[in-house]
C-alpha cells in the first residue's frame, strides 16, 4: 500500500490510532490535524498501550500542504474537513480523499475507545485490500 495520511481536527485520537495501526501493518503512514491538541488523548494512549503501541510521547501535528501532496491517500476520520480546512487544502485532497466517519474518542469511556480502535483497524484492512486490486 502507498503512503497514507490520516487527518482529524485535533490529531489526538482517531488519526493517531490509525497511524500506529497502519504502521504495524507495514503501511507508510502519518497523521495530522487542522487544529492540533496539546497532547494525545490519555484514554487513546491507554487503549493503544494495551495493544502494545506507545503513543504517550506522540505530539499532535498541524496538517500541511506538503503532507497532502506527498500522500497517495488522505483518510479523514469523520470530522467535517470542509468545515475546518482551508479551501486550497480541500482541493488538493479531493482526488485522494477517503472518509471513514468514525466517532471521536474524546470524552468517551475506555470501552467505547476500544470499539473505535477496532473499527479503525477493520477499515484499514478494508482499505488495504481495495488498494491491492
Amino acid at each position: 500500500m502507498k503512503k497514507v495520511l490520516f487527518v482529524c481536527v485535533e490529531n489526538a485520537g482517531r488519526s493517531q490510532m490509525a497511524e500506529a495501526i497502519a504502521r504495524a501493518y507495514g503501511v507508510d503512514a502519518s497523521s495530522a490535524g487542522t487544529m492540533p491538541a496539546e497532547a494525545v488523548n490519555p484514554t487513546v494512549v491507554e487503549v493503544m498501550t494495551e495493544r502494545g503501541f506507545k503513543l504517550a510521547s506522540n505530539k499532535p501535528k498541524m496538517l500541511t500542504t506538503q503532507m497532502i501532496e506527498e500522500a497517495d491517500y488522505v483518510v479523514t476520520m469523520g470530522c467535517k474537513v470542509e468545515d475546518v480546512c482551508p479551501k486550497p487544502l480541500i482541493v488538493k485532497m479531493e482526488k485522494k480523499l477517503v472518509d471513514w466517519h468514525i466517532d471521536d474518542p474524546k470524552g468517551k469511556p475506555i470501552e467505547e475507545v476500544r470499539k473505535i480502535e477496532s473499527t479503525i483497524e477493520g477499515k484499514l484492512i478494508e482499505l488495504m485490500s481495495k488498494t491491492k486490486q
